[in-house]
């Protein structure tokens, strides 16, 4: 399984990193994440760092599902985890699937995302700048790509920090907070 090398960090200045990532990558692609993760009914696949989820992708030209499970964490510091993703053709019966083997919808919200998918040093990376309404429309960057073993983590997570620092983000500005932790958080009891 492909290890998604990934580090997220809260963007102080939105409108001056959106501004650097259109002049360095273009055009981003906007989109609407809706997002369901599932779990156990015992809570054990996310208690055990794990998770599986169902993404409906609204674009300006499509709308695609995919499934993805990720396993726990293989590097603490940067949160990154071994992924598996497949596009699924039908959401709905991917969610009947789901529920059907036994697991339960733990939480589903909305992200809304500018993609850029870009090349640099030899990596194909993507750069997604995200905000989440629930958590006061606070606005996060996700700088990504993969690699296919551990031991290659490192380097790849030393290109993410050079494209981020090339955005003017710190490692001061670095979070592993989910997204699922910080809107459960936000809603009210």
């Amino acid at each position: 399984m492909a290890i998604e090398a990934e580090l997220k960090a809260v963007v102080r200045d939105p409108e001056g990193v959106l501004k650097q990532l259109e002049q360095q990558y273009g055009t981003g692609r906007a989109e609407v994440y809706r997002d369901t993760y599932y779990d156990a009914p015992d809570g054990s696949l996310l208690g055990g760092d794990r998770e599986l989820r169902i993404r409906t992708v609204h674009g300006p030209d499509d709308t695609r599902t995919v499934l993805t499970y990720k396993g726990a964490r293989v590097d603490e510091a940067s949160g990154s985890k071994p992924e598996a993703e497949t596009r699924v053709e039908d959401a709905g019966a991917m969610h009947e699937i789901v529920r059907g083997l036994g697991f339960v919808p733990r939480i589903a919200f909305e992200k809304r995302c500018r993609n850029y998918g870009f090349e640099q040093n030899g990596w194909r990376l993507l750069a997604t700048l995200v905000r989440v309404p629930e958590l006061d429309d606070a606005t996060f960057i996700e700088v990504e790509t993969s690699t296919a073993t551990e031991a290659d983590l490192a380097a790849a997570l030393g290109e993410v920090r050079l494209v981020l620092a090339e955005l003017g983000i710190g490692e001061d500005d670095l979070t592993t907070e989910l997204y699922t932790d910080a809107v459960a958080a936000a809603r009210p009891v």
